[in-house]
């Protein structure tokens, strides 16, 4: 190998676009590269007074630079917007982090047809659009880290989540491609598989458990876990972010192509 690829190999980020970063996941992955002092991109969904909250939380974590960019992720001319806006105003985009997603559950005879378009259009579709508008300028630079964030439901699959289930098993071939495709060029692709985390989504889900069968928050958390999580606990947010971090560093260069659970046992059973 020569010195020049030892180099290439060894480069750092310095800028990372985040999706759908103004709460839960993305936030908390946006705030780790902000106590890295990177330069970052986000959007997702506020009022003006949250996202400058978001971004004021960010700048003081150490973020070099952090913007908002408004853009709907089921529409490919906004995310087209979003990946040039980013570029431009941070010069570059060295790390991807698709984690825009929505979710909605009913069995598939009552799945509404409108609902899994939409659910396939932000949990696969976006990923695909921002991958391929980021891939040229990251060619260019020798270097890139694309992380997406799938879920155990990427490689496992439950019911009442025929959407949900077959975008993320979607997200996890796309990155399967994108790895072959860019093997050569310092480019990484993976995806994080998350159990359950404790996010605004399953907050509503355990005070459902709590109310509908009259037990407490904490027998409603237990009850939660117990079906699919052997760790009885929820993933940290910081634990994603920590993974989002070595994966985007030059020590995870050879890693690439992978699907990485975080889920507190769940896909080992």
């Amino acid at each position: 190998m020569s010195k020049n690829t030892v180099a290439k190999a060894a480069q750092e980020p310095a800028t990372v676009l985040v999706t759908g970063a103004t709460s839960g996941i993305g936030k908390a992955i946006a705030l780790g590269f902000a106590k890295n002092h990177l330069a970052i991109a986000i959007n997702g969904f506020g009022k003006d007074d949250e996202i400058a909250a978001v971004l004021n939380e960010l700048k003081e974590a150490g973020a070099k630079e952090a913007i908002h960019v408004p853009s709907d992720m089921s529409l490919a001319g906004d995310i087209d917007r979003l990946i040039n806006t980013t570029q431009e105003k941070l010069g570059s985009l060295d790390v991807l982090v698709n984690n825009a997603g929505i979710q909605y559950t009913a069995n598939i005879e009552d799945f509404p047809a409108e609902k899994w378009d939409q659910i396939i259009a932000i949990n696969l579709s976006s990923a695909f659009h921002t991958t391929r508008l980021a891939l040229p300028m990251m060619k260019e630079r020798n270097f890139g880290r694309i992380i997406n964030i799938a879920s155990v439901h990427g490689l496992v699959a439950s019911v009442q989540k025929a959407a949900y289930v077959a975008a993320k098993h979607g997200i996890i071939g796309l990155t399967k491609v994108v790895a072959l495709e860019c093997a050569q060029q310092n480019i990484t692709a993976n995806s994080i598989c998350p159990g359950w985390v404790l996010t605004p989504l399953v907050e509503a889900q355990v005070s459902a458990i709590a109310t509908k069968d009259g037990i407490s928050r904490d027998q409603a958390v237990e009850k939660l876990l117990s079906e699919k999580q052997p760790s009885l606990r929820f993933v940290a947010l910081e634990e994603l972010a920590a993974l989002c971090l070595f994966l985007s560093s030059s020590s995870a260069a050879s890693i690439t192509g992978a699907s990485m659970p975080i889920d507190g046992g769940w896909t080992a059973r």
